[in-house]
């Protein structure tokens, strides 16, 4: 199953950000990050990551997108009973992004998670299909994602979702304060829902260049979120980055 929670994405991130583009065009992001966290949780065991991606945004406001990260959630759990080799993880997206009149704007699309792989006999794949729909007024944004298969290898987790609010609010020419608090319901899973939260800070430079450092935490259980090397992968913890958006 996924040790899952809020994702340092450095392109994804920034799509509300280009709803609004005047022209169709494509737009992309490459970085690291010290610890790749999805919805509050490491995704790499504490490690760091290198993840890229790129977007087609269209005139009328439809776009499609690819992103890219390794992990290690997977093969983590990995035994020679049961051998998993996936450590790489490839999304495709795409919607409709526009503007509802004055500082109100509406970002509506599909997402797929895939964990490409190999995994035993029996084992309930990864791969994650969701929905979801934003609502942004100024620099705060309301999203919620809803699993249209099961969620991230729990089984018979259909129609999970997951409530993501976000401020990100530019406070001097450069500077950017990034906070964030999000609810992931995981069905017919016991003691696996659990709330993650964030407060960070994103310096943006000459050049296309941004360096990022976040404070990460949540209440995910213990028994449910430590993985098989002993490492809780839901503690409170700091993550930088450094990105380049082209």
């Amino acid at each position: 199953m996924k040790r899952y929670g809020m994702a340092v994405r450095f392109f994804a991130a920034s799509c509300m950000a280009s709803a609004m583009a005047p022209a169709s065009q494509w737009v992309g992001n490459a970085g690291v990050v010290s610890d790749y966290l999805f919805r509050g949780i490491s995704q790499t065991d504490r490690k760091p990551a290198l993840q890229a991606g790129a977007e087609f945004d269209h005139a009328s406001g439809w776009y499609v997108g690819g992103w890219g990260s390794n992990v290690s959630w997977l093969s983590d759990g990995s035994t020679t009973a049961a051998p998993v080799s996936s450590s790489v993880e490839l999304d495709l997206y795409g919607g409709w992004r526009g503007n509802l009149g004055g500082d109100w704007s509406v970002d509506l699309g599909a997402y797929r998670y895939q964990y490409p792989g190999s995994y035993p006999a029996g084992y309930t794949l990864p791969n994650t299909s969701e929905l979801y729909a934003a609502l942004a007024w100024k620099s705060l944004s309301l999203k919620y994602s809803h699993a249209l298969t099961n969620l991230f290898g729990y089984a018979d987790s259909e129609h999970s979702g997951y409530v993501d609010l976000s401020w990100n609010q530019e406070f001097a020419p450069g500077w950017q304060l990034n906070a964030h608090a999000g609810h992931q319901q995981v069905q017919n899973v016991p003691g696996a829902s659990y709330s993650d939260w964030k407060l960070g800070v994103t310096r943006n430079f000459a050049g296309h260049w941004s360096l990022a450092l976040g404070y990460y935490d949540t209440n995910a259980r213990r028994s449910v979120y430590t993985n098989a090397r002993g490492h809780y992968l839901g503690r409170a913890t700091t993550v930088l980055s450094l990105a380049r958006s082209f």
